[in-house]
């Protein structure tokens, strides 16, 4: 089974409009322990999807990917309209920032622009399907993007960070009529609303319905065609979650794998 962070009962007309994630009856599965070695799952038959059969071991980082990581990164790409002949510019380069260029990717974008100045993630980046790296930020790496779009900006753009100068970014890199998803949770974001008026782009975001993409995505990583479980870089016991923290914060790992202690 493969459960999203966000339960629901997947029968109300939230959940059957696409968004689970604010379903009429959504409890946050995390609060309940997901970093334990068993978890109670609520409103399990609207949130549990089954896989096909027991998992071999190497498919079991990916599989868990898909709850998380990469179900928010494929949103991001599916909401900011990633497809072919599109350019795609993803402002981030965490785990949810490398997911959405391998979403962008399968979706068929025929660019992707990756904002990154870490050498080990700018290398997954283009292993994912990154065509173009972008190392500036703020206006210097707007001014980059234009540059790259002929003056336009991105079609498609995922903001997977969170902060001011990553929203501002993405909004000034999106050319008009094009799609901006912003999937990094807002910490004391503020946008100036005569700009947003005039950049006169299609703004989406918030938590990924993870819910609605995970069978397409537990059939791909089942069939092998994608192999998202490759943002675990470093793998710890749960009883060094704390140690795994700390190594995401620092940037010394992109996603920590915990496993269970017997």
């Amino acid at each position: 089974m493969v459960v999203s962070f966000f339960a629901s009962d997947n029968t109300c007309e939230i959940c059957l409009a696409g968004y689970q994630s604010r379903c009429e009856h959504v409890e946050f599965v995390g609060a309940n322990g997901a970093q334990a070695q068993l978890l109670r799952v609520p409103l399990a038959d609207g949130t549990l999807v089954a896989t096909p059969g027991m998992p071999e071991a190497d498919l079991i980082p990916s599989l868990l990917a898909a709850s998380d990581v990469l179900g928010t990164g494929w949103f991001g790409a599916v909401a900011a309209e990633a497809g072919p002949g599109k350019t795609v510019a993803v402002v981030g380069d965490g785990a949810v920032g490398l997911l959405a260029i391998l979403a962008a990717k399968e979706l068929g974008a025929e660019r992707i622009i990756a904002m990154s100045r870490r050498e080990s993630r700018q290398k997954l980046a283009l292993e994912f399907g990154a065509t173009d790296i972008v190392e500036e930020r703020g206006d210097e790496g707007v001014a980059k993007i234009k540059e790259l779009t002929n003056g336009l900006g991105a079609h498609s753009v995922v903001e997977a960070v969170g902060t001011q100068e990553a929203m501002m970014q993405a909004i000034r890199s999106t050319r008009p009529g094009g799609h901006l998803d912003f999937v990094g949770v807002a910490h004391g974001i503020q946008i100036p609303g005569e700009e947003l008026f005039f950049a006169e782009i299609h703004l989406h975001g918030g938590p990924a319905p993870v819910c609605r993409f995970l069978p397409d995505l537990i059939d791909r990583i089942w069939r092998r065609e994608i192999d998202p479980g490759k943002v675990f870089d470093l793998t710890l016991p749960l009883s060094q979650v704390a140690d795994g923290y700390k190594a995401m914060d620092e940037r010394r790992a992109i996603k920590v794998l915990l496993t269970p202690e017997n």
